[in-house]
């Protein structure tokens, strides 16, 4: 029997199976398929909300917390592991000022540094860009990134090395109580017991709790991206118009995204997507449409009812402990999560307050 049987072996779990073993557990991680594949994988590793203004106070917190410790957790993985996930301060440039007025305002409430750019000064910055249709832009020089299948690597190397069992194909099919109490789950293949149970599911949270987080509403929803095999240096920060981004990595790859798509948990690829993003990236970087497409794929994001995630012990079900619905922003704010969630566990001060992310909110 173990302390806790961590439920999804995506980012988050990884991360909260981390905390917990830190916290002195016993932890297993059950994953339905392999470690990190889903939304996890697929994401641009945007170490930010894209339009950060726009989101809940409640996703700002999380945030916030995360970018503040991101640089020391990497350092931590990069000693421990040797795998190095390449954080990376590249700043996000968005090639418009539509929104100026509220980002200033919210940059201002929250001590973050939003400058508003003339157009000349958005093309000296990123010299890359179209020549026309850029009036001007913001920029928010603290803005960091990741890459987000060596992040994935590195934590899984690093439960490893800390004794956390991790069993892959093990789609759990059912939950163990007994009155009010969940005891335990049912795998294709085994039944395992723990004291408590914690799932972090992504878009599959539903499909595993049913009416036990419906008002939540925690949905797929699919994301189809590019990457560009570009030089070094053609992109050179992140950069984002309308609902289109581009991520540049240290090698000159560029990762082009990102679609919104409710087509339950379908994960294919379309033709009308590939076009939409490679036109997109064309409009902003000219000299992207030269540059030959390596890969396209799609994720499925778990949606939620207002992009708040859902962090906290079940009302209804002792020993249910949920970690889910993070949407876009499930790299940016899941060491906050985790550690938010750990925290609830163990009954220590929360490093944010837990209030906006209980199900009794809804």
């Amino acid at each position: 029997m173990t302390d806790f049987l961590v439920v999804g072996g995506g980012l988050s779990g990884m991360l909260v199976a981390r905390e917990l073993i830190a916290g002195g557990a016993r932890v297993t991680v059950l994953e339905r398929g392999e470690l990190g594949k889903e939304a996890s994988w697929a994401g641009g590793g945007i170490l930010s909300p894209l339009y950060p203004w726009r989101y809940p106070d409640a996703v700002t917190a999380l945030v916030q917390w995360s970018q503040r410790h991101f640089p020391r957790f990497i350092a931590e993985l990069v000693q421990e592991t040797g795998i190095d996930p390449e954080w990376l301060q590249s700043g996000l440039l968005i090639a418009e000022q539509t929104e100026a007025e509220a980002a200033a305002s919210w940059g201002q409430r929250f001590g973050v540094t939003v400058e508003t750019l003339s157009g000349d000064r958005l093309i000296e910055l990123e010299p890359g860009l179209a020549s026309s249709g850029f009036g001007g832009g913001l920029w928010l020089p603290e803005v960091a990134q990741i890459r987000n299948p060596r992040l994935l690597k590195a934590l899984a190397r690093s439960l490893e090395l800390r004794g956390v069992v991790i069993k892959t194909h093990a789609e759990v099919v059912e939950f163990l109580e007994q009155g009010d109490r969940v005891l335990g789950v049912r795998t294709k293949d085994e039944t395992l017991l723990a004291a408590a149970v914690v799932v972090t599911a992504g878009a599959w949270t539903t499909s595993l709790l049913g009416a036990l987080v419906a008002d939540w509403r925690i949905a797929p929803v699919r994301g189809q991206m590019l990457l560009f095999h570009a030089a070094p240096g053609q992109v050179r920060h992140v950069v984002l118009k309308g609902e289109h981004y581009l991520v540049p990595r240290r090698d000159g790859r560029v990762l082009a995204g990102s679609t919104l798509e409710y087509v339950g948990f379908d994960k294919s690829t379309t033709r009308q997507a590939y076009d939409e993003l490679h036109a997109a990236a064309a409009a902003m970087i000219p000299a992207l449409a030269r540059c030959p497409v390596e890969l396209h794929w799609a994720g499925l994001r778990p949606g939620s009812a207002q992009g708040i995630p859902l962090i906290c012990m079940h009302p209804q079900r002792r020993g249910l402990f949920i970690n889910a619905g993070h949407f876009r922003n499930g790299v940016v704010t899941g060491p906050a999560s985790a550690r938010l969630l750990a925290d609830i566990i163990f009954d220590r001060v929360p490093c944010v307050d837990p209030a906006p992310y209980g199900l009794s909110t809804i």
